[in-house]
């Protein structure tokens, strides 16, 4: 995709605030539709912007647009897509929080609205290269919120303490053998602690190794090839390290919370996880390892290649919503560079001239860094229209080869032949 290797950082260009909402409305302004109310507007509460960021961004944009109240839903992102789903027809929301792997679904089944002219020209320079994550069929559904993958983040105290040499965080190998060093010298019960619950987390997981062992889901005609290659090698990787006892087992019942909860408590020393880890880390008040957490890009696999499964969050504008330009004003300031500038400590902004401002790097410049070069080296979820009900069959059967109740290669052949009659069905 187009992600991949792409440089921003440097790229020189300015996204100036005032010019950015003068493009996209006059504050205090109102859509003249005759709607009434607030606009109604659901959100995720887990990874990505903490409630009390959207709610500081909500009410700067009261204040700019008095004109406009806005009503803000908070649920957990594996209950998102069904309460998008189910409220649609009642037609209870007007702007919703969209999983990139969603959009294909609610742009097919016309549940969003197509933005494509109102996309400003100069966007494509001024932003990260992230329009594609919310392109389908070459038109524009949404505005980009949050794009990346998942890091890699290690405790370094961990490895030093234990002659593990921090270079060898650079590639899968390495960590296995440093994980290996750390269970041997009983350093920590177990060093690895992932999300593998049954849930999009696992996918998130699978997804970045499948590509690291050389892997990928689909053929060139869209065909789940998962079970062969390194998709099995992948999963062949995961289910040996909780045979080997390196992985906590606990893992299989863990996302992404429980995760940086083990890995700040001290109790695991090499995780895959989001961005708002690192700001975690750093604080005494959720993290007992201060200064001991190193976030850097997803490590190197047999392919020569460390992709991180990118995880996009992406504003949308429902087709039941009678307030579209005030909806539209609504997701680009909370997507402009002025609101993501001032709340940089859980997510890296979408604009390349945010990485040059010391507002950003803040105390956390290696998470700026490490996101950036991330960024050079990505690969996705599939793209296909019915992707919740694949998703859930690859989840189920991924799990099945870890609890080992079949072997990878069996797990894989199964949800291979489900995802292909779903992905047609």
């Amino acid at each position: 995709m187009s992600l991949q290797r792409r440089e921003f950082l440097g790229l020189g260009v300015a996204a100036g605030t005032a010019a950015f909402l003068a493009a996209c409305g006059v504050p205090g302004g109102s859509s003249g539709s005759g709607a009434t109310g607030p606009l109604r507007a659901l959100f995720m509460k887990q990874a990505g912007y903490s409630e009390s960021d959207i709610n500081a961004m909500i009410g700067a944009f009261k204040a700019a647009y008095p004109k406009v109240p806005v009503e803000a839903t908070f649920v957990a992102y594996e209950a998102l897509h069904d309460k998008i789903v189910t409220s649609a027809a009642a037609g209870k929301f007007d702007v919703v929080l969209i999983d990139g792997q969603w959009l294909t679904e609610f742009a097919t089944k016309k549940m969003i609205i197509d933005v494509t002219s109102r996309f400003k020209p100069d966007w494509k320079t001024t932003m990260l290269p992230v329009e594609e994550i919310v392109r389908y069929q070459d038109r524009d559904y949404a505005m980009p919120w949050v794009v990346g993958g998942k890091l890699f983040y290690y405790n370094k105290k961990l490895l030093a303490d234990n002659g593990v040499a921090e270079t060898d965080m650079k590639t899968w190998d390495g960590v296995l053998g440093a994980a290996r060093t750390l269970k041997k010298k009983g350093a920590v019960k177990f060093p690895f602690v992932w999300s593998w619950a049954q849930a999009e987390c696992v996918i998130v997981d699978y997804g970045s190794l499948l590509a690291a062992f050389g892997g990928r889901w689909q053929d060139d005609q869209g065909k789940f090839v998962f079970n062969t290659g390194g998709g099995v090698t992948a999963l062949e990787w995961m289910k040996s390290t909780i045979d080997e006892g390196l992985t906590d087992p606990s893992s299989l019942k863990y996302i992404e919370d429980d995760v940086k909860r083990v890995l700040l408590q001290g109790q695991a020393a090499m995780v895959l996880n989001w961005d708002y880890v690192a700001s975690a880390a750093k604080d005494p008040q959720q993290s007992k390892v201060v200064g001991d957490i190193v976030v850097t890009t997803s490590p190197i696999g047999p392919s020569g290649a460390g992709p991180a499964c990118t995880g996009s969050s992406n504003l949308a504008i429902t087709t039941g919503c009678e307030r579209v330009d005030d909806a539209w004003n609504f997701v680009t300031f909370l997507a402009s560079p002025a609101q993501q500038e001032a709340h940089p400590d859980n997510i890296t902004p979408i604009w390349a001239d945010s990485y040059s401002k010391a507002s950003v790097l803040g105390d956390n410049p290696e998470l700026a860094k490490a996101h950036g070069e991330q960024l050079k080296s990505v690969t996705d979820r599939p793209k296909v229209n019915n992707y919740n009900a694949i998703s859930q069959v690859i989840q189920q059967q991924i799990q099945a080869a870890l609890y080992g109740q079949q072997s990878p290669q069996a797990a894989l052949d199964t949800a291979v032949e489900k995802a292909n009659e779903l992905a047609t069905a």
